[in-house]
């Protein structure tokens, strides 16, 4: 390849340097949003600093001058060290710099036009221009070619996974939309770190190689993980350079072509190399890097940017904090030193306050509704139980005063039967049909099993439903035969006429069965809405859709309603003999939005009319006939804002006894306060007195529960709690995952990712006492960066503002930001949720420098550690000047084996009685018995350094939480609690961290984190004290959660004695008795995120 010899300028003698604002420029006024000045109160912080995290640098080509970047902005200096100058300072984030190979301009990564791109900059920061323009598949890690016309970056693709892959692709330094180098050769590994040769012909980068073919936690970083490979851009070959044990990253090529510096994993140390390309020979010249992030997903590069001196004698390299200048030959290692100092915005963050446990609360998730057939009232699932409402200012009623959970509820058409599901953990699923003449009740069925969504045909004889496979919370007894079934609705004989699909209805003739397949959220991005005969035979396929679900036909099947990313659309049922494509963009026929907000349970009125469907407590209608108005002139209706309020409202579940549990050690963890023999006294569901023993004189009418030589502390507090409620359908009456947590001592949970309908319904099914389990928190379904059928479509703030009013509406004041690529997508799901009172919980999603990004925009908090393990002063005291919370979760460690495991490691997990009591014993067996094991200097090198750096920060004045990710329920609060220990936190700062940190966190400082007179009685009798060891956590005899107290090995009542656990499924065993089979779950829990990225 033809080479373009440029005469080289020294940026020493070019005009003076100054920092150059980080605006947009010409650029900027195509994009609304400005990510630099964002809304919101903030306030400015400046400190002085010499020492950085993960800093990438840049020698320039004279070798006088160095150019990095630290917090987001970018400096020089010269070589030798000293003061830095800001080349590029302000709100947007800017890393990674390049030196064009004349020395006279630098490229870089910035968000300031809304998403990262790369930019170029004079050498001395002015004129700024950007060059790329992507706003979805996003840019970094560019480097020059060495004729100066073109970079080559790294464009990260995401598919269904936030994790993604990469390409190189090649940018004229005038713009375009750029040329394809490398192509991904799966969804989930990745590739990037480009180096281009001096000749220009060939480019040096790492990739991916792990085996599987997907991104894994956990990855050996002794195996080979990456390798280094070599595009030829002449012949188009591809081929690998540097390979093996420790794998390869950071390709830089020497000036003189002849070697290749490279970072290797060599066991616990992360190792610079340098190879000769001739002969081949590999030698390791500094051993003392900061570790790389081959564990982790490292979109910005596996390791810092680093480059040769021009002689090629020395290699400038950011490690532990400093820029050290090493002697390739030599082996001296010497530090440049600078100081500097960085200034900053830092957007408050968001925090408001919450009650946790009202006298009262307004029911806001409302399932399954419909309308009667003359649309005099509805009737709905809400807290476990269907309800009645006459329409339009009825008070809800029950239907019925069963014991048995009821779900999906279905009018015959002529309105004379009422039929549904029914759940009881003991006599299993039925199907239920009621005369509305006389209320009275017979059960369908003539075996057990789960069932599912029944539907009357046309004239009431018949009745379609699915019949569900099992899972792991109602368990696998009679779901040998899944599918969907017909009914005779007279003798209740069944047939099985399809083995998928769900969510079966009649035609409108009564001659067919519609059915949809692809699932609903969380499902697979081929959906279709299909139909069978009654028999199961002639499947027709009438649309297909890769985001489109909840179809649903109108009675006279002249229209078919249907949900897409949330949003409530209307369309004609149309009969082509072929399958339509559905979506919101379809042009070929007409699709109407109807709602302005969410929607679900999408229903018709008995004449096809009028489309109904819920949103949290709000009922809302449209009649069809003006959305399809072909008169001219016709005005079309706009989507349907106001809903009518189902106004459910129900007391909050509080004991009524008057307990005190005396004589005990009391560990407020209010100002270092114990108590030493003291006594609580609780009164219903809050703490009436507390203090000494000697000061307190219980009355005649409290119980006494003697604690001598205990100790209390309050009920730990995990944040970052997934508790098994992804899935739809029904609930258990006994969710075994909840009963494992109190058993451990946690009575408060905030759920980051779940299931919006399976996890409100169940946090108020807790709250007015129709299940126990700790106070359930949650954000519901994340708001998805990458793609999927629940993904959030997030273009500008209205978009932001429906993702956060779609769970808001049911209880939710949290959200998960869950690596939404671009950063102005980030700010505007701030701005909203600061306009709605609402917290935002972002997805760390391993990369720190959008972990930064976050603290400066005013996140409520970072959840996963930050994938980079050792931090420094700077971020140190970026982090201390804010309010954003951290929330590690060290039990699955970005960027280092899981700590979970060594817990399997070191602890015989599977005879831990407490734990088999509460979770089914394969599920235990799977994860831990067959155990793996890892040097203890992995260890150290992974969890318990992340855990070092939050003693750091904790001692900086930032709050942090405990999170222990659903891994093992119960037992995962106690691991994270010892590993937040074993970072060097006292004893009473990781318990800091398990309950004022976490109620502070979530809004509920209040009324829970501290043992205090009017605070909530949520609290944990140990029989010895975790102030002493923090092993002493496990020694749990009771817990008390909302004035509620259990024995902490049995979860049986220590007060009330008619509130017995049942067995769980998996204890519904028959055989031998002196062995504790459990039953098989059939749904080991796999060792991927617990929140199922």
């Amino acid at each position: 390849m033809h080479r373009i010899l440029l005469t080289l300028l020294s940026i020493a003698v070019s005009v003076p340097v100054f920092a150059q604002k980080k605006s947009a420029g010409k650029t900027e006024t195509k994009t609304e949003w400005n990510v630099n000045t964002p809304p919101g109160p903030a306030k400015s912080v400046s400190f002085d600093l010499t020492e950085g995290t993960w800093m990438n640098l840049d020698v320039s080509p004279d070798g006088k001058t160095l150019v990095f970047d630290l917090l987001g902005d970018i400096y020089s200096m010269p070589s030798s060290g000293g003061a830095a100058v800001c080349l590029r300072s302000g709100y947007a984030y800017e890393v990674q710099p390049r030196f064009s190979p004349d020395g006279s301009r630098i490229s870089f990564t910035s968000d300031a036009g809304g998403a990262d791109n790369i930019w170029v900059m004079n050498a001395d920061g002015s004129n700024p221009k950007q060059i790329t323009k992507e706003d979805f598949r996003l840019l970094n890690n560019a480097v020059w070619t060495r004729d100066g016309n073109y970079l080559i970056a790294r464009k990260h693709f995401t598919s269904t996974r936030s994790a993604g892959a990469g390409e190189l692709w090649m940018y004229h330094i005038s713009g375009g939309s750029g040329m394809q180098l490398t192509t991904k050769k799966n969804d989930q590994q990745d590739l990037g770190e480009p180096f281009v040769s001096n000749d220009d012909r060939y480019v040096y980068y790492s990739e991916d190689v792990y085996p599987g073919g997907y991104f894994q936690y956990n990855k050996d970083p002794n195996s080979q993980i990456y390798v280094i490979k070599r595009l030829d851009r002449i012949t188009g070959s591809n081929d690998i350079v540097v390979r093996g044990p420790g794998g390869a990253v950071r390709p830089t090529l020497s000036h003189d072509g002849k070697h290749l510096a490279f970072v290797r994993r060599v066991r616990e140390k992360t190792v610079l190399f340098v190879r000769d390309l001739a002969s081949g020979i590999e030698s390791p010249i500094y051993s003392d890097l900061s570790k790389d992030q081959q564990e982790a997903w490292a979109i910005f590069g596996v390791y810092t940017n680093f480059n040769w001196s021009p002689n090629d004698q020395f290699i400038y390299i950011w490690a532990k904090g400093h820029i050290q200048k090493i002697g390739v030959k030599s082996g001296e290692v010497a530090q440049v030193p600078f100081k500097l100092t960085s200034n900053h915005k830092i957007t408050d963050a968001l925090h408001f306050q919450q009650q946790a446990a009202p006298d009262s609360f307004d029911v806001k998730t409302i399932r399954q509704a419909i309308l009667s057939p003359d649309g005099k009232y509805i009737v709905f699932n809400a807290v476990g139980y269907l309800w009645m409402k006459d329409l339009p200012a009825g008070k809800p009623r029950r239907l019925t005063n069963t014991s048995h959970f009821e779900f999906e509820p279905a009018f015959s058409s002529n309105g004379e039967k009422l039929a549904w599901v029914t759940w009881s953990d003991t006599a299993m699923g039925a199907i239920i049909e009621m005369d509305l003449k006389t209320g009275a009740l017979q059960k369908l069925n003539k075996e057990k099993g789960i069932y599912r969504t029944p539907n009357y045909s046309p004239d009431g004889k018949q009745l379609v439903y699915q019949k569900e496979e099992g899972n792991d919370h109602q368990g696998f007894a009679w779901c040998n035969e899944p599918g969907i079934y017909l009914m005779n609705a007279q003798n209740g004989s069944s047939k099985r006429i399809l083995t998928d699909g769900e969510s079966p209805r009649f035609s409108a003739d009564g001659q067919r069965i519609f059915y949809q397949t692809g699932g609903y959220l969380f499902g697979s991005l081929e959906k279709a809405f299909r139909s069978v005969d009654l028999t199961g035979n002639d499947e027709r396929t009438h649309y297909k859709s890769t985001y489109a679900n909840q179809y649903i036909p109108s009675p006279d099947n002249k229209w078919l309603a249907f949900t897409e990313l949330f949003k409530v659309y209307l369309t004609p049922l149309i009969s082509t003999g072929k399958a339509l494509d559905l979506s919101n963009g379809t042009t070929a026929y007409p699709v109407k939005l109807v709602s302005q907000e969410a929607g679900i349970n999408l229903h018709w009125n008995k004449q096809s009319s009028s489309l109904n469907w819920t949103l949290g407590d709000q009922y809302y209608s449209t009649d069809v006939k003006p959305w399809f108005d072909l008169k001219e002139g016709a005005t079309a209706p706009k989507p349907v804002s106001k809903g009518l309020s189902i106004g459910l409202r129900l007391a909050h579940q509080k004991p009524s006894e008057k307990v005190a549990y005396t004589h005990a050690r009391i560990v407020t963890m209010k100002d270092s306060l114990v108590i030493e023999d003291g006594t609580i006294i609780t009164e219903g569901n809050r703490i009436t007195q507390m203090g000494k023993s000697a000061d307190i004189q219980p009355a005649s009418d409290v119980k006494i529960v003697e604690c001598d030589g205990k100790t209390i502390i309050p009920g730990l507090i995990d944040v970052h709690a997934h508790l098994g409620t992804f899935r739809y359908g029904l609930s258990p009456q006994q969710q075994w995952s909840y009963f494992a947590n109190l058993a451990f001592g946690v009575t408060t949970t905030h759920d980051p990712s779940s299931n919006t309908e399976m996890v409100f319904s169940q946090s108020e099914m807790v709250k007015a006492g129709t299940m126990t389990g700790p106070r359930i928190f949650s954000t519901g379904i994340i708001l998805y960066g990458a793609d999927g059928d629940f993904r959030a479509q997030i273009n500008n703030l209205e978009d932001a503002q429906f993702a956060l009013k779609r769970t808001k509406a049911f209880g939710a004041f949290s959200v998960k930001s869950y690596n939404q690529p671009r950063r102005n997508q980030r700010q505007q799901v701030i701005t909203g949720a600061r306009e709605l009172g609402m917290e935002v919980v972002p997805e760390g999603g391993s990369h720190f420098f959008h972990n930064m990004s976050m603290i400066l925009d005013g996140h409520t908090g970072i959840e996963h550690n930050i994938p980079v393990a050792d931090i420094y002063d700077d971020v140190v005291k970026l982090w201390s000047n804010s309010k954003t919370g951290y929330t590690p979760t060290l039990i699955v460690s970005y960027g280092a084996v899981n700590g979970e495991y060594y817990f399997y490691e070191k602890d015989k997990v599977w005879e831990n009685a407490r734990l088999l009591n509460f979770t089914p014993r394969a599920l235990i067996d799977s994860r831990a018995r067959y155990r793996t094991a890892v040097p203890d200097e992995e260890y150290d090198n992974g969890h318990i350094q992340v855990a070092r750096s939050c003693k750091k920060l904790a001692d900086a004045g930032v709050k942090v939480n405990l999170g222990a990710h659903g891994q093992i329920q119960g037992v995962g609060a106690h691991w994270e609690l010892k590993m937040l220990a074993s970072g060097g936190m006292s004893n009473y700062q990781a318990l800091k961290c398990a309950t004022v940190n976490g109620a502070y966190y979530i809004g509920m400082e209040k009324d829970l984190g501290t043992l205090e007179v009017g605070k909530l009685a949520d609290f944990v009798v140990l029989d010895s004290n975790p102030l002493d060891d923090i092993n002493n956590i496990g020694s749990i005899r009771y817990t008390v959660a909302n004035g509620n107290a259990f024995d902490a090995m049995t979860m049986q009542s220590i007060h009330n004695m008619q509130a017995r656990r049942l067995p769980f499924y998996f204890e519904n065993m028959y055989g031998n008795n002196d062995f504790k089979w459990h039953d098989e779950t059939h749904g080991f829990h796999n060792h991927m995120c617990g929140c199922r990225k």
